[in-house]
């Protein structure tokens, strides 16, 4: 981190809608705070399974908040959202293991895509509820992030290497070390030590600690 600056780590899942809002709130607050933003594409997957966490939407009246939450929460922080009725089913049968891979990838080869293909990813699982899964439809997504097809290509042959298999379990392993056991987990680093934040909802908090005024989801 710069001068006086505060080191903040977004890790996130694109299949998680509440590190959307996260991402996109920290993306505003960069130029407003005093802060170093870092994204770190990690795995839900493997987070829910190491800590035994379960998705909310097992207990069906939390599942049942959950989906009028994310709208409030879509319009208040205007994160073009689309609640479906079954968006559990969706995330359900969508794993984001291939398309972490290959964020996770693109990281590591032109890390200045990071930004806009991990928006597009979610803009179209989020957004249009188009899968995320498949090869043909990541090639789609970072096509519409403004890729370049070979740099895609490359990627895309990358997700089944080593390096980046290891990459992504070992992002995911130091989430887990700072206590993460869902996403968006927020780690803040601040007077020698990280400070971990769960959830899109704590970031008036984050402010607090890290001595940063809050002004809203959307600052003007």
């Amino acid at each position: 981190a710069g001068m006086g600056r505060t080191l903040v780590e977004l890790f996130y899942d694109v299949i998680s809608p509440y590190s959307w809002l996260a991402f996109e709130a920290l993306c505003r607050y960069r130029h407003i705070w005093n802060i170093d933003l870092r994204f770190r594409p990690a795995f839900l997957g493997g987070i829910m399974q190491q800590t035994g966490n379960k998705p909310p939407a097992m207990l069906p009246k939390r599942g049942e908040y959950m989906l009028k939450d994310m709208k409030r929460m879509a319009k208040y922080y205007q994160v073009p959202i689309r609640v479906s009725p079954d968006a559990f089913q969706h995330i359900m049968r969508t794993s984001s293991l291939t398309a972490m891979r290959f964020i996770t990838a693109i990281d590591m080869t032109n890390p200045q895509y990071l930004e806009p293909l991990s928006r597009e990813f979610w803009m179209r699982f989020w957004s249009q509820h188009e899968d995320i899964s498949q090869p043909e439809n990541i090639l789609a997504v970072a096509r519409q992030a403004g890729l370049p097809a070979e740099l895609s290509q490359k990627a895309l042959e990358m997700i089944s290497s080593p390096t980046v298999k290891d990459q992504l379990k070992d992002t995911t392993a130091e989430a887990l070390k700072y206590g993460a056991f869902g996403m968006p987990a927020v780690v803040a680093h601040h007077d020698g030590e990280p400070h971990l934040f769960f959830g899109s909802d704590r970031l008036e908090l984050l402010g607090s600690i890290i001595g940063e005024k809050w002004l809203g989801p959307v600052p003007s």
